[in-house]
């Protein structure tokens, strides 16, 4: 029980804690709204630059930017030392900032929030559209299209395949599912047999327990 308790409970990195997200967000928003429109594109550039291309190649000092050991004067001379010579002012500032606030450790995650803050603030968001197989190049096309149709702003479409779907497809927007495939009506169905079953076994309690009079 505790073991099914743990896994349940357990958030194996700070990519998937809903808190974390939500305060990469926060820092994201910071980042975009202190740099002017036309500029941002080079912001957005160095900071995933930095954490995809820099930080993989010297871990060791990854792990002195994310750890928790470290003080954050030492991690500020860090920064000013390695970051400052070698960056943007705007981008040294906001590294600077996350180390007064313990929160270097965002860094992966508040870049993904900055490239989607980024593209909805320009009117485009990210749509995920699951299939249960992969589809042509042609039915690609015309799902896209239909989606810029629909949507009141223009979807940047991600394909994925989930066998288990059966058949018809799930669309995602940010946090909402639109869920059309045959999996979900499967579903549903299920969860109306069972809530009918469940309805008819009180109503046969209930007789019981109050049997007719003659």
């Amino acid at each position: 029980m505790a073991e099914a308790q743990q896994v349940q409970t357990r958030i194996p990195s700070v990519m998937e804690d809903p808190q974390a997200g939500s305060i990469a967000r926060v820092y994201a928003d910071a980042l975009l709204d202190a740099v002017p429109t036309e500029k941002q594109p080079g912001v957005i550039e160095e900071l995933d630059s930095f954490v995809h291309d820099v930080l993989p190649k010297f871990p060791e000092f990854q792990r002195l930017l994310g750890s928790a050991i470290v003080g954050r004067d030492e991690k500020l001379r860090l920064i000013q030392n390695v970051v400052a010579p070698r960056a943007s002012e705007t981008f040294t500032s906001f590294m600077k900032v996350l180390a007064r606030h313990d929160r270097l450790d965002l860094l992966p995650n508040i870049c993904r929030h900055v490239g989607l803050q980024h593209e909805i603030r320009g009117g485009r968001r990210r749509v995920q559209v699951t299939t249960a197989q992969a589809v042509s190049e042609e039915t690609q096309r015309a799902i896209e299209q239909s989606l810029a149709q629909s949507l009141p702003f223009t979807p940047i479409v991600e394909m994925a395949v989930d066998a288990a779907l059966v058949g018809g497809m799930r669309i995602r927007v940010g946090d909402t599912v639109y869920d059309g495939s045959l999996r979900a009506r499967l579903k549903q169905l299920q969860q109306r047999v069972q809530q009918r079953s469940t309805h008819e076994i009180q109503s046969g309690r209930d007789r019981f327990s109050h049997p007719e009079r003659d």
